[in-house]
């Protein structure tokens, strides 16, 4: 049985459209869509009790990400909205983090940045400003602001050095804009600071994966099953890594054991890329279906139809998937070379 704590951390991210599904790490938009995806934690909650644990950024990670390759764009999928407690309190700094929460709750991001940073300015030395501005920089990373939300993540970690979840959503950041060194540099960080955080180590193995080097990723999905025997990353993690390997029917099992105690788009769209190499054409559009039901605008589950559709001599039906694929954002040369592969 695998654990539904660290199965909850499976799949997340970023902005209101749609992910992904995955395939070759090396060749695919899939799997470094997922991986993005994987990557970019939202930030859920501004703690506002001052002390030691002030610093504190509460990630909500849900359960939508994304991947691209070459550039590790972000497929995009939806995240939950970020979410800040309720305050009791007629201070003018809280009060406009209530006014950040209204527009928060009604996805306008850019009246939520503007009532922060509001907050913000009117009491800089305020202990809960690293909070703040985390969520700031989530909310400019949604707005697609990429550059400043990079600044406000590593403000808010000059206040807070050792906000595990702060340099999380700061590497994923970097693997969105392809600094790939520091987000990796982010990642070791972490390892540092928490022996035990499965995420970071995820992280760490799907970009040695992506770098060609399949022992280290190996050894680091490895240390994840080490510290927590039955995570739902240990074994997302080795179906990736058989499934960049070749050996598709191992990879769709391990897919199946996480599947079975929590489905999600990324999942479904990886098994279902591995039943198309496996010619098990029925197990493939039954998951392409159920994820299409979860994700009805996410391009890639299309090309993975048109996959299908090729499969079976059926071209008419190949060319209506790529056309809505093409729709949905993705370039057409990039189609047509997966349906290739």
């Amino acid at each position: 049985m695998l654990d539904d704590a660290n199965l909850s951390n499976l799949t997340n991210s970023a902005n209101s459209t749609n992910l992904t599904n995955l395939t070759n790490l090396t060749n695919n938009y899939f799997d470094k869509m997922r991986f993005v995806t994987r990557l970019l934690f939202v930030v859920g909650c501004v703690l506002l009790a001052a002390g030691p644990c002030a610093g504190q950024v509460i990630n909500s990670i849900g359960e939508e990400n994304m991947k691209v390759e070459q550039g590790l764009k972000p497929q995009q999928k939806k995240a939950e909205s970020p979410y800040i407690a309720d305050i009791d309190t007629e201070s003018p700094y809280f009060q406009y983090i209530d006014s950040a929460q209204t527009y928060i709750y009604s996805h306008d991001w850019p009246q939520a940045e503007q009532w922060l940073l509001k907050a913000f300015t009117i009491d800089p030395e305020n202990p809960s400003n690293s909070m703040v501005l985390s969520n700031i920089a989530t909310l400019q990373r949604y707005q697609g602001k990429l550059a400043e939300a990079v600044k406000n993540y590593s403000l808010a970690l000059d206040m807070t050095p050792h906000a595990v979840t702060l340099l999380l959503n700061r590497a994923a950041l970097y693997v969105e804009m392809d600094s790939v060194q520091r987000a990796i540099d982010d990642f070791e960080r972490v390892c540092e600071l928490d022996l035990y955080n499965t995420e970071a180590r995820y992280s760490l193995g799907v970009l040695a994966m992506d770098r060609g080097d399949t022992k280290r990723a190996e050894d680091l999905f490895n240390e994840i099953k080490r510290i927590n025997p039955n995570s739902g990353l240990y074994h997302e993690g080795m179906g990736l890594l058989h499934k960049r390997n070749g050996n598709f029917a191992r990879a769709a099992e391990l897919f199946t054991q996480v599947i079975k105690v929590e489905s999600n788009v990324q999942l479904l769209g990886n098994r279902a890329d591995c039943y198309l190499a496996l010619k098990r054409l029925n197990d493939a559009e039954a998951d392409i279906r159920a994820a299409l039901e979860m994700a009805p605008d996410d391009p890639y589950l299309y090309v993975l139809r048109a996959k299908l559709n090729k499969l079976r001599f059926q071209r008419d039906d190949m060319n209506r998937d790529i056309d809505i694929a093409v729709s949905l954002g993705l370039p057409r040369d990039y189609i047509l070379q997966s349906l290739n592969e």
